[in-house]
Protein backbone atom coordinates (compact mmCIF):
# COMPACT_ATOMS: atom_id res chain seq x y z
CA UNK A 1 0.00 0.00 0.00
CA UNK A 2 1.02 3.45 -0.62
CA UNK A 3 3.75 4.76 2.18
CA UNK A 4 5.67 7.99 2.56
CA UNK A 5 8.97 8.27 4.88
CA UNK A 6 10.36 11.87 5.09
CA UNK A 7 13.29 13.31 7.56
CA UNK A 8 13.12 16.82 7.83
CA UNK A 9 15.23 19.54 9.99
CA UNK A 10 13.11 22.45 11.60
CA UNK A 11 14.10 25.89 11.78
CA UNK A 12 13.35 27.90 15.02
CA UNK A 13 10.37 28.53 15.86
CA UNK A 14 9.28 27.30 11.78
CA UNK A 15 5.33 26.66 11.30
CA UNK A 16 3.31 24.54 9.34
CA UNK A 17 6.15 22.16 7.25
CA UNK A 18 4.09 19.94 5.37
CA UNK A 19 5.29 17.07 4.66
CA UNK A 20 2.58 15.28 2.27
CA UNK A 21 2.26 18.65 0.26
CA UNK A 22 3.27 16.98 -2.78
CA UNK A 23 2.80 13.44 -2.20
CA UNK A 24 0.74 11.66 -4.82
CA UNK A 25 -1.63 10.06 -2.28
CA UNK A 26 -2.42 13.23 -0.14
CA UNK A 27 -5.92 13.31 -1.59
CA UNK A 28 -7.14 9.61 -0.95
CA UNK A 29 -8.25 7.64 -4.33
CA UNK A 30 -10.48 5.44 -2.09
CA UNK A 31 -11.52 5.19 1.39
CA UNK A 32 -8.53 4.32 4.12
CA UNK A 33 -7.09 3.45 7.21
CA UNK A 34 -4.45 6.09 7.51
CA UNK A 35 -1.28 5.12 10.00
CA UNK A 36 1.16 8.23 11.20
CA UNK A 37 4.41 7.64 13.10
CA UNK A 38 6.20 10.72 13.80
CA UNK A 39 9.17 10.99 15.89
CA UNK A 40 11.46 13.97 16.98
CA UNK A 41 15.24 14.96 18.02
CA UNK A 42 13.52 17.21 20.75
CA UNK A 43 10.35 17.55 22.35
CA UNK A 44 9.79 21.15 21.06
CA UNK A 45 7.46 20.17 17.79
CA UNK A 46 3.83 19.60 17.79
CA UNK A 47 1.59 18.36 14.92
CA UNK A 48 -1.89 18.98 13.28
CA UNK A 49 -3.58 16.74 11.23
CA UNK A 50 -6.72 17.34 8.32
CA UNK A 51 -8.84 14.93 6.58
CA UNK A 52 -11.05 16.64 4.30
CA UNK A 53 -12.84 19.38 6.76
CA UNK A 54 -12.25 17.30 9.70
CA UNK A 55 -9.14 18.07 11.94
CA UNK A 56 -8.34 14.78 12.96
CA UNK A 57 -5.41 15.93 15.94
CA UNK A 58 -5.11 19.35 16.91
CA UNK A 59 -1.79 20.29 18.11
CA UNK A 60 -0.53 17.81 19.45
CA UNK A 61 3.11 16.85 21.19
CA UNK A 62 5.66 15.18 18.66
CA UNK A 63 6.93 12.28 20.82
CA UNK A 64 10.68 13.34 21.25
CA UNK A 65 13.72 11.10 21.48
CA UNK A 66 14.55 10.03 18.02
CA UNK A 67 17.62 9.92 16.56
CA UNK A 68 17.76 12.49 13.21
CA UNK A 69 17.18 10.19 9.48
CA UNK A 70 16.14 6.97 11.48
CA UNK A 71 12.31 6.15 10.31
CA UNK A 72 10.26 5.55 13.42
CA UNK A 73 8.97 2.35 13.61
CA UNK A 74 5.47 1.01 16.19
CA UNK A 75 7.86 -0.81 18.62
CA UNK A 76 9.47 2.64 19.95
CA UNK A 77 6.74 5.37 18.42
CA UNK A 78 2.71 5.83 19.26
CA UNK A 79 0.92 5.01 16.54
CA UNK A 80 -1.78 7.90 14.80
CA UNK A 81 -4.40 5.64 12.81
CA UNK A 82 -7.94 7.17 11.83
CA UNK A 83 -9.62 6.04 8.81
CA UNK A 84 -10.93 8.94 6.57
CA UNK A 85 -12.97 9.05 2.89
CA UNK A 86 -12.43 8.91 -0.44
CA UNK A 87 -11.35 11.71 -1.93
CA UNK A 88 -10.74 13.54 1.59
CA UNK A 89 -7.27 15.66 1.14
CA UNK A 90 -4.99 14.76 4.38
CA UNK A 91 -2.85 17.66 5.80
CA UNK A 92 0.11 17.16 8.17
CA UNK A 93 1.22 20.50 9.68
CA UNK A 94 4.39 20.04 11.83
CA UNK A 95 4.93 23.12 13.79
CA UNK A 96 8.55 23.61 16.02
CA UNK A 97 7.60 25.84 19.22
CA UNK A 98 10.72 25.67 21.67
CA UNK A 99 13.08 27.73 19.36
CA UNK A 100 15.15 24.77 18.93
CA UNK A 101 16.24 23.47 15.27
CA UNK A 102 14.73 19.54 15.99
CA UNK A 103 14.92 16.50 12.68
CA UNK A 104 11.30 15.51 12.68
CA UNK A 105 11.14 12.05 11.13
CA UNK A 106 8.03 10.28 10.00
CA UNK A 107 6.07 7.93 8.08
CA UNK A 108 2.46 7.42 6.54
CA UNK A 109 0.89 4.83 5.27
CA UNK A 110 -2.81 4.47 3.48
CA UNK A 111 -4.44 1.10 3.31
CA UNK A 112 -7.81 0.39 1.88
CA UNK A 113 -10.78 0.95 4.55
Amino acid sequence: MPELTFSQALTANQIAFRPLQFWRYRRLPYRAQVTVLLRGTTVGAKFTVLAGTTEICQRSPVQGGGTAGVTPVPQTTPVFQFVADAMDEIDLAIDETLAGTPTVDGWVNIEPA
